[in-house]
């Protein structure tokens, strides 16, 4: 239904993808593996979304990364349809063909989750992934194996349990700040401990 309200299910899962990673910024292969599309018709609708106005684009690293423009006209009600609607959840999953929900399950009980570094466009950070709960040491290491095959890339990663990274965040450890405070993604936040 919403596909025929704007025009392709490429399209749609562009404006999820987008819209629901507001301060990330994707590469055209990422894009195509994310939302399982062919690149043709990625490439396509990219091109029509950049001449809208609603993604911008920028050079990085021999890359050309696409990303939200925030400051687009209708970016609010555009970001309420796809954040809010029942849509949104289905497609954030559908997007992220890792699923990062059932990959976490194999890890234990992971209640922070987060990506900075190598991962996010624009973060200075050296770590790339940080795991806080009651984390199995094996899986986790298996995980950031799987996840440096899937972005080809070495990756820096810390574990440690939910008490010492709240600990950490309460007195504004520097380690943790430095992340937080730079542009991530938060992929787990079971508490809610960084929402404010």
């Amino acid at each position: 239904m919403i596909d025929a309200l704007f025009g392709s299910k490429t399209r749609v899962k562009l404006l999820h993808l987008f819209l629901n990673n507001p301060d990330r910024a994707f590469y055209v292969r990422e894009i195509t593996r994310k939302i399982d599309e062919q690149i043709n018709s990625v490439r396509r609708e990219l091109a029509n979304m950049l001449s809208i106005g609603i993604i911008k684009s920028e050079n990085s690293n021999n890359r050309l990364y696409y990303e939200v423009n925030q400051d687009y006209t209708h970016y609010a009600p555009l970001r309420a349809i796809f954040a809010n609607s029942e849509l949104a959840s289905e497609a954030v999953q559908a997007v992220d063909g890792n699923d990062w929900a059932k990959r976490f399950k194999a890890l234990g009980d992971v209640r922070v989750a987060l990506l900075s570094g190598q991962l996010v466009h624009g973060s200075t950070s050296d770590v790339d992934v940080v795991l806080a709960g009651s984390i199995n040491k094996t899986q986790a290491k298996k995980f950031i194996k799987e996840l440096e095959d899937d972005e080809n890339k070495s990756l820096n990663y810390t574990v440690m349990s939910y008490e010492d990274f709240y600990y950490r965040l309460s007195i504004k450890d520097r380690f943790v700040t430095s992340i937080i405070g730079g542009k991530h993604t938060v992929l787990a936040d079971s508490e809610q401990i960084l929402s404010d």
